[in-house]
Order: C-alpha cells, then structure tokens, then sequence
C-alpha cells in the first residue's frame, strides 16, 4: 500500500511505503549499500559489474537525497556503505598479470557483518521515527483547514508584566470542504510553514527532553486538509467541537482526530494557549514559548496547575464567542453562516481535558464534553450539566492514585449522563498523534498501534458527539462498551 505525502521544497510527491516508513530513494539506497558489502564475497567475475551497478544506485540516490534532504536514518547507511566502499573497488583497481588482491575471508567476514549491522539500523530507525502518515479520514467531505489569530480585548496577559498585553490566542480551524484537484498541496503538519513546523517540532522535542533531530520526520509531513480549501456545498450548519491541547501541546497535536471529525461535518477548532503550549508563532512572526513548569511540590503544581487550566478555560470561552461572531457574520470568513453554535462540544487532552471540563462548568453554552486522560484540575463545583466522555488508559498501579477518584467524582456529580471508557492498550499518547511518529513502545504510545489508535479514539468520540449533538439514534453505551470497560453515570448514580 502506498501513501502520498508532497515533499514542502518543490511540491513534489514522496511516496512512503507503510510499514518501512523509507521513500522510493532511500529504498533504492539501502539495496545498494547492501550490495557494495556482498560484492566482496561474490565469485571474481562478478564483483566488477555488482560493485559497479551498487556504486551507481547508491551514488544516485545520495546526490538526490542530499537535494530533499537526508534523514539522520540514512546516516548509518551511507556511513556503512563508505565503510565497504574500499574493499568493493579494490579488485577493479588489479595490475595487469597480478591477481586483485583481497583480504582473507576470516579477516573481512567482521567488518562484512558490522557494516551490514549498520546499514541495518537505517531502517530500523526510519521505523521508530519515522515521517508520519496520517490515516485516510473516512466521511464523505473532504477537509479544508485554516489559522486565525484572535485576541481578547477585556482579558489582560497575566503571564507577561505589561499591563497593556492582552490575552491572544492562535486557533486552527477543520472544516467540511470541496473536493480539491488532484495534486493540490496538502496542508504542513505542525505549521503553516516548514519554518514554522520546525520551530514547533524543535520545542515539542526540547520539552520532553529529546534532540530535536530524532523527530526530524516529524516536520516534513503533509495532513489531508487543505488550507482554505472552500466550504463544502452541502451538510448545513456544522456542529463545533473545540479543542485543547495537553500541558506543553500545541493546536495540530491531534490534526488525525480532527480530520476525520470534519470529514464528518464538524467544525473542529484547536488552540494554542500561549506561554502554556510549546511554542505559538503568531502572524508577526514572534514565537511565545512555553512558560509553565512544575516545581517538584505537590501542592504548589496542584495550585499551579488549576490556575493554568483556568486560563485554558477562558480561552475556550473566548474563542466560542469569536466563533459565533464568525458564523454570524461579524468576522469576515467563507464560514459564515455555517457553523452551528448552538451544538457544541469542548474538548481536550491530558491538561487540555480538565480545561474543557472547567469551560463547561463556566458556560452553558458548550453542550458537551470530551476528556481524553485528562487530570481534573481546579474545582468539582458547580456540577457539570453536559453529557461527558473520559477516556482513559487502564489504570495500573503506577497511575497516579488521585486520578480515577477525582474523575469519577467530576462524573458522578454530573447532572447529564457521564461515561468513562477505559481503553485496553492505551496509554496517556495514544489519545493524540504521537503513535504515528514515536516509537512503537507500549508504556509510551500504548499497544494499540499506529492504524488503530487514531481510528479507536475517533470512534468513539465520533459516536458520542454524533449521540449528543446531532441526536442521532442507537445505544450509545452499547457502542462505546466494544472498545473496553465502560461505567455510566446517570445523574448522581452510576453503573
């Protein structure tokens, strides 16, 4: 199976193979440094045209790799391949009546094998990181997705000390739209730009502590929206669904989920919360980066942690107001009168979670409520009144022991019905895109998989925001409870 994925520098398309997450030329590498190592065991007739041939292949693919760029996966194949290179052209370069030298088999049969362990290790690499592939989204609408830069004139900026600073956010907006022609520039990952994508790929790796090159896949990815692709025709007003990052996110962290959200008709907005999400580039060019740290304390990161969620759940407030004022008409854009804020859910993961459950404390206007994994910051009062989803990962001894009390109790006091769906396999990542560039280790991204985690997470909240908002008939508990341990609360009881 093959997916297309346009290359950012010339709009061209690198076609990655699933599974060996390599493209065509770094495919036509890898059996040329290969061969540059077998040539010395091949019989003397031979080796000539089979260190020829490999040497051509190899030459080839590295210039036009060095014009897109090389992936530091590929270092340990063309690094193994200079290694060979020597011992494979030493019998093109015999005298004349003088056999061509070449060292004892028993000599050359340990570095064979090392250079081959080498070359080995490009692939490999190119499989725990690779370049991401998002899945196909599965509605009927095409995805369109635009950027807007809003900021709200009676909040000050409490993370800054000028008292004229007002509080700015950045939303990313998925939305039903027209097919596109065949070959239209599909949508950067992570930015606007390449610049961009880099720069907030770099501060997302700098904040779980990797070097930023381990995730230099990550950047040259390409979604399947299109930025201000039109409106689609047809489907009415959308539905909206509002997003939040985790601590240290950023708006795109989720772009799979909401893809196939809006191929389905919704209109999915996702924020970046500046000084919170991990880097925010705004139209002036400045990046904000991440101000927020724990202490080590606690109590001082509890405390700290439900002032930052209040920021996150005015934010949400915020940009529901400048969403209603752009379907209205008050803010120019191809989406007025198409969004249907009177159907709207707010949703969020990890920090993002518990900021969606306080938005909904604060503001009826939001409908319903999405927590994935996400810690209940801040207070359990007032009582929601929205039909809630938690999904969590299983609950295992090392999971923090406050957490299922205080979810549980932030559902039991609800006073629609509540669900909590506990995912077998899942970890805290599996709940955005990270399973389809990290590596595949299961106390990390969960065991789910890279296909079937962004098609469980999707489901199931698909499920619910099609039960709560558009009123659709079935039994929902009975759906949700395919996809692990299910409890539902119904106002102030549960089962």
């Amino acid at each position: 199976m093959w997916h297309r994925v346009p290359r950012p520098e010339d709009g061209r398309v690198n076609e990655i193979i699933a599974g060996l997450y390599m493209s065509p030329l770094e495919l036509l590498a890898l059996p040329g440094a290969v061969a540059l190592v077998v040539a010395r065991w091949l019989p003397p007739a031979a080796r000539p045209r089979a260190t020829i041939a490999a040497g051509t292949a190899l030459a080839l693919s590295a210039i036009l790799l060095s014009a897109v760029g090389i992936r530091w996966q590929m270092l340990p194949v063309l690094a193994g391949a200079a290694v060979a290179l020597p011992f494979a052209l030493s019998p093109l370069r015999r005298r004349t009546g003088r056999p061509a030298w070449r060292a004892r088999w028993w000599l050359a049969l340990p570095g064979s094998m090392a250079c081959v362990g080498l070359i080995a290790t490009g692939p490999v690499a190119a499989w725990a990181f690779p370049v991401p592939v998002f899945p196909e989204p599965s509605g009927r609408f095409a995805v369109g997705t635009q950027v807007v830069q809003w900021t709200d004139p009676r909040r000050p900026e409490t993370f800054t000390a000028d008292p004229h600073d007002r509080r700015t956010v950045v939303v990313q907006l998925w939305y039903p739209a027209r097919k596109s022609p065949a070959g239209t520039r599909r949508a950067q990952y992570l930015g606007r730009t390449e610049h961009e994508a880099r720069t907030v790929s770099d501060a997302l790796a700098r904040g779980v502590g990797l070097p930023g090159f381990l995730v230099d896949g990550v950047p040259r990815a390409h979604t399947h929206s299109v930025f201000n692709a039109p409106v689609a025709d047809s489907g009415g007003r959308f539905p909206v669904v509002l997003f939040s990052p985790g601590s240290g996110g950023v708006r795109t962290q989720n772009t799979a989920w909401a893809e196939e959200l809006a191929s389905h008709g919704y209109l999915v907005a996702a924020l970046d919360h500046p000084y919170d999400s991990a880097a925010v580039v705004l139209t002036d060019g400045r990046t904000i980066h991440s101000k927020t740290a724990s202490t080590g304390d606690r109590d001082k990161d509890s405390a700290l942690a439900a002032d930052w969620t209040a920021v996150r759940a005015a934010d949400l407030g915020f940009v529901l107001t400048q969403l209603d004022r752009l379907g209205r008409g008050e803010i120019a854009g191809p989406l007025t009168g198409r969004l249907d804020t009177g159907r709207v859910a707010v949703a969020g993961h990890s920090m993002g979670g518990a900021a969606a459950l306080q938005a909904a404390r604060r503001d009826r206007r939001f409908d319903a409520v999405i927590d994935l994994d996400g810690y209940p910051h801040g207070p359990t009062s007032p009582s929601l009144h929205q039909p809630t989803l938690a999904l969590t990962q299983a609950i295992t001894p090392e999971t923090d022991p406050h957490y299922l009390p205080r979810l549980t109790k932030a559902l039991e006091l609800n006073t629609a019905t509540s669900y909590r769906l506990t995912i077998p396999g899942a970890a805290h990542l599996t709940f955005m895109d990270g399973p389809l560039y990290l590596p595949p280790v299961p106390s990390l991204v969960g065991s789910l998989g890279r296909t079937e985690s962004p098609r469980v997470v999707a489901a199931t909240t698909l499920a619910f925001l099609d039960t709560t908002l558009r009123h659709e008939p079935g039994d929902l508990a009975d759906v949700l409870s395919a996809y692990g341990d299910l409890s539902v609360h119904h106002s102030g009881n549960s089962r």
